[in-house]
């Protein structure tokens, strides 16, 4: 028996300079930009890279990128790994939950407004690995009311908030996380076909908000508007009820206030 030839390793895609202007030279400390740039690399490709494959995707001479590899190993930020590949560090971890901690010191008062504005449930969410965790809440005034407790995971895709955080991600992307995790069915109206969702999720780009009518809880529907740190989405904000209160087609005001209290919280976030 013959022994097939090792597929073809799969070229990282390179990433856009964050600092750069098109067309034009970065606008920042240069150093700095390039480990940022290794660093965004090695997020993106969700694998381990070898050296060259670093300097490809960044656009960085071989050594330069060796010596920033070895640099970002040393405080933490990086691993090497068999082979001489390199992976995120798990200091990035600590960075992570200082950024988290940032966007959730005052969501309090923002989610409060939309409580005041829509008479409903108020809640911050996040994307955390393959799973949508909700990071804050201010709960409705009515007797009868929906909670989401602070630190529970939900799916992305039976959600109004992961349907949003979905958004924030290449379809590619998107794709991976479906094949990893399935479309469980919650209820008999989530959306169980990866076609249908990524179709959901386009259009969630598109409009601005999503919906979960009923497709995570029973009789439970939910608005929700992404949080943007410049271009990059960052959490959902969304209002939660009872789908006899809450309207499947949000009012202008409603959207527009959610949308204004996603704003202020990327002015208040890290």
């Amino acid at each position: 028996m013959r022994a097939s030839a090792p597929a073809p390793r799969e070229r990282p895609t390179p990433v856009p300079r964050a600092g750069s202007v098109p067309g034009g030279a970065p606008t920042g400390v240069q150093s700095v930009e390039r480990a940022l740039d290794v660093l965004e690399a090695l997020a993106v490709a969700g694998r381990p890279l070898g050296i060259s494959e670093v300097a490809a995707v960044t656009g960085l001479a071989d050594g330069t990128a060796h010596r920033l590899l070895r640099t970002l190993v040393s405080r933490g930020y990086a691993r090497q790994g068999a082979g001489r590949r390199y992976a995120l560090g798990t200091r990035l971890l600590g960075l992570a939950d200082g950024a988290r901690r940032a966007l959730v010191s005052g969501a309090r008062p923002l989610l409060e407004r939309l409580v005041v504005l829509s008479g409903e449930t108020a809640n911050l969410a996040v994307l955390e690995g393959d799973s949508v965790v909700y990071v804050a809440q201010a709960p409705s005034a009515h007797r009868l009311r929906l909670f989401a407790e602070v630190g529970r995971h939900v799916p992305a895709h039976s959600t109004a908030v992961g349907k949003v955080l979905l958004g924030g991600m290449p379809d590619a992307d998107v794709s991976a996380l479906v094949a990893r995790t399935g479309l469980a069915a919650r209820t008999p109206h989530t959306l169980t076909d990866a076609g249908r969702l990524l179709a959901s999720v386009t259009s969630v780009r598109r409009q601005g908000y999503a919906v979960d009518d009923g497709e995570e809880e029973l009789g439970v529907r939910c608005i929700a508007v992404p949080v943007h740190d410049g271009d990059v989405l960052v959490a959902a904000v969304s209002v939660s009820g009872p789908a006899a209160r809450v309207p499947a087609m949000p009012s202008a005001d409603l959207l527009a206030g959610l949308h204004e209290v996603a704003a202020a919280f990327a002015s208040t976030g890290p």
